[in-house]
């Protein structure tokens, strides 16, 4: 269908005009948050000339050497478009067809990913409930159980959150466990790192002090929430060679054509710091709102502070009030449970305007608010 001369120039002045406003403050997810000023540079730097295509190029080499120096020797990596992808793609590769993955019950492959693991990976999850949504040795347990009985998908994989959905973090000495279990019994550990950065801020530790030195097989290393346009990486830990990522990346549709571009976002990101200095930031804005929320009246903590997140229980009808300045997302609405999420460009403005909003809702008095 033709396009008349005034649509076209409707279009035109749409395309020139900004559709959002650069204002408007969130607190819904860290996915919400722009790229990074320095990403966006690094995007700009490998837009010029031709490049090949598919990952044979040079952004994605010097990504492997990235990767090494925060990873160790043996690591690989293969970007991949988005978290979903990563998470689906590296189960995959550990898991035969008949194979089943242990994951807590909160986790984003069980509960946020739409059946993506068993729709497109053809894995059956077995899902375990957790108090804070970090597994352990005895939790998995429940779980792991018939081998050999044709009956039922066999538990081969065990798959943790660092940080966790709740945003509570694995200690070093809690990963090793479970890893130093699992293995016992036969079994990999896959670790969703969606959040791997903020858990080394909370940490104070190296990432593969808690990744390749405490037994870690396989993980999706998160970049989007940490200030890329897009953009993640499944990592390969292992000294033995992988079991085909390099096809089952193009069979689940995580090829990209043009991957300079995931690349060098992810190169940008593991240089010098900026990785550690964006999560740090996001970190203590959640610690600034946490000591805000934490000092009101009638609202509830149900979680330690341990990353970018913040859950608190409100009174009936507060969170709909203070969505009338921030958006926001329920976590348990039964009980009235909300997740506050902060991002590498939240400031602390952001933070004590929210505080305020938080108070306004219950009637309590807007002065003490977190300096």
């Amino acid at each position: 269908m033709s396009v008349s001369v005034d649509s076209k120039a409707g279009v035109r002045q749409l395309l020139s005009t900004r559709l959002h406003d650069p204002t408007r403050r969130g607190f819904a997810s860290d996915n919400y948050a722009g790229a990074h000023p320095e990403i966006i540079k690094a995007v700009q730097a490998a837009n010029e000339g031709h490049v090949t295509a598919y990952g044979e190029d040079v952004y994605t080499a010097a990504l492997q050497e990235v990767v090494k120096s925060h990873f160790g020797a043996a690591a690989t990596a293969y970007p991949v478009f988005n978290g979903t992808g990563a998470n689906v793609l590296a189960l995959q590769a550990l898991l035969p067809r008949w194979g089943a993955v242990i994951c807590a019950a909160t986790a984003h492959i069980n509960t946020d990913e739409n059946g993506a693991p068993e729709r497109i990976g053809g894995i059956k999850l077995l899902p375990v409930p957790t108090p804070d949504g970090k597994l352990t040795p005895e939790l998995i347990d429940a779980e792991a159980w018939g081998w050999g009985d044709e009956h039922r998908a066999q538990p081969l994989v065990v798959s943790i959150t660092q940080t966790t959905e709740l945003g509570t973090c694995y200690t070093p000495e809690e990963i090793q466990r479970i890893a130093e279990h699992v293995h016992a019994k036969g079994m990999k550990l896959h670790l969703d790192g969606a959040r791997l950065a903020n858990a080394a801020a909370h940490l104070g530790l190296p990432l593969r002090a808690f990744t390749t030195d405490v037994g870690v097989d396989v993980l999706s290393f998160g970049g989007t929430k940490n200030g890329l346009l897009f953009g993640e990486a499944v990592i390969w830990l292992g000294s033995q060679s992988d079991p085909g990522m390099k096809y089952l990346r193009k069979m689940d549709m995580q090829l990209a054509s043009k991957m300079r571009f995931v690349s060098a976002q992810l190169v940008a990101l593991l240089t010098d710091g900026l990785w550690l200095r964006s999560a740090s930031h996001a970190n203590d804005m959640a610690q600034l709102l946490s000591k805000g929320i934490s000092a009101i009246n009638g609202v509830a903590l149900t979680q330690a502070t341990q990353s970018n997140g913040v859950f608190a229980v409100l009174p009936a009808g507060a969170a709909a009030k203070v969505r009338e300045s921030f958006r926001f997302y329920d976590w348990d609405q039964a009980r009235g449970e909300v997740r506050w999420m902060c991002s590498w460009d939240t400031t602390e403005a952001d933070v004590r305007s929210l505080v305020a909003a938080v108070k306004a809702a219950l009637g309590s008095p807007a002065e003490d608010t977190p300096q």
